[in-house]
């Protein structure tokens, strides 16, 4: 791909990027109790009130970050927004005081719904308010963000009592590979510009990586979702169980821990594992797009979604292909990008109402009209657009005086 060539994905990029963070601002604050609402139709209309935690964090770090990052964004109106979403999650978030397990579900007006025993409304918790204690230079925010952490660091680690479900005795122990990636995640997002709480999470780091590599199994042919608490394939559709734009997305999570640590074996690791493989054996040879579920045996798979072509693995493809690339320089992740992004844009964004559905038939139509729900969020797309357009951003300026020469 020429300089001409980047140059045009960064220009569709920042025009997309504006087009879907106006989309947010125009239908999703909530102006009389904070935070945001995320049941949106195609049109922007709320279809329902309740508001998802995780939902909420997500939204809180994607103005936070959008506000401290890009010029564009740095206004009164984005920050005050993220800031009545910060403060509705430390209002309303930890449903049952002193606990600090969050509720998955709130009311409109913040009283809970529902409670998951899983750790993700409560690292979204953490994610959303760092990057918001950043973007105010408020320390509280910060604050509760490493008190948060703690928790979950002892859930995951040390006392899993508030987590999961009772175990019975013909029940199989095993790892998702969800947990080990979130809590990499959140290790880059806490340790970002600040040395002390690089060097607190560098053990976190470290151990979160090497789990997330144990999901590479069948000689280094496959990632798959599930693995036995030490690191061995599960019998099963459990343990055949393949998630092509999580192995992707653990991908450019990896390459960026391994950047952090100079590790050029995992960079190498992070991108022939984790990118390249589940994109070759994930992409629809027929329709196009990449499929939510597969089997590692190519049996059936059982979820019911498993044809649909979902908007964040692609999104996540985006990123983790044109990291990986930069990094590297292979061409073919440029390729790849290429292909994943004209793939996206093609298929999920609406040029009419604005941003993306999130939801589509394999044959790449529309199958669910919604723009926002329980899962999706003002997040994996503007994040997206946010990180490659920064990417782009870096190569354009490193091609540019090659290209005078």
């Amino acid at each position: 791909m020429d300089l001409q060539a980047l140059r045009g994905w960064h220009r569709q990029i920042a025009h997309e990027l504006e087009a879907v963070v106006d989309f947010w601002i125009r239908y999703s604050h909530d102006e009389k109790y904070g935070g945001f609402f995320t049941c949106l139709g195609q049109d922007g209309q709320v279809y329902d009130d309740l508001k998802y935690v995780w939902l909420q964090g997500r939204q809180v770090w994607m103005y936070s970050r959008l506000y401290r990052t890009v010029p564009k964004f740095h206004h009164p109106e984005v920050i005050g927004a993220a800031r009545a979403g910060g403060e509705f999650l430390l209002r309303h978030a930890c449903a049952a005081p002193p606990s600090q397990k969050c509720a998955f579900v709130l009311t409109r007006d913040g009283r809970p719904v529902k409670i998951q025993r899983t750790i993700f409304s409560e690292c979204f918790y953490v994610l959303g308010l760092d990057e918001l204690g950043r973007a105010t230079g408020e320390s509280r925010y910060r604050e509760a963000a490493l008190k948060m952490m703690e928790a979950i660091v002892r859930w995951v680690r040390e006392d899993p009592s508030e987590l999961g479900r009772p175990q019975l005795t013909g029940a199989t122990p095993h790892d998702s590979m969800a947990v080990p990636m979130m809590l990499l995640n959140l290790v880059d997002q806490l340790s970002e510009g600040d040395a002390e709480a690089a060097s607190r999470f560098s053990e976190l780091g470290s151990w979160s990586a090497q789990r997330i590599l144990l999901h590479v199994q069948r000689n280094g042919a496959a990632v798959l979702e599930n693995v036995s608490e030490d690191g061995k394939e599960l019998p099963g559709c459990l343990g055949r169980q393949q998630n092509p734009g999580h192995a992707i997305e653990a991908g450019w999570f990896l390459l960026r821990h391994a950047q952090r640590q100079r590790d050029a074996g995992l960079v190498s690791q992070a991108v022939e594992k984790f990118m390249k493989r589940p994109f070759h054996s994930g992409w629809d040879p027929e329709h196009g797009g990449l499929f939510a579920f597969q089997d590692v045996d190519g049996l059936c798979p059982t979820q019911l979604e498993w044809r649909m072509k979902l908007w964040w693995p692609h999104t996540e493809a985006m990123v983790a292909f044109l990291m990986g690339f930069a990094e590297t320089r292979d061409p073919e992740l440029l390729e790849m990008f290429d292909q994943v992004a004209k793939y996206a844009f093609a298929k999920f964004r609406d040029p009419e109402a604005g941003e993306w559905f999130g939801y589509l038939t394999q044959e790449g139509c529309v199958a669910l009209s919604i723009k926002g729900g329980p899962f999706k969020g003002c997040f994996h797309v503007p994040r997206a657009l946010h990180m490659c357009k920064e990417i782009l951003e870096s190569l354009i300026r490193e091609a540019e005086p090659l290209n005078q020469e």
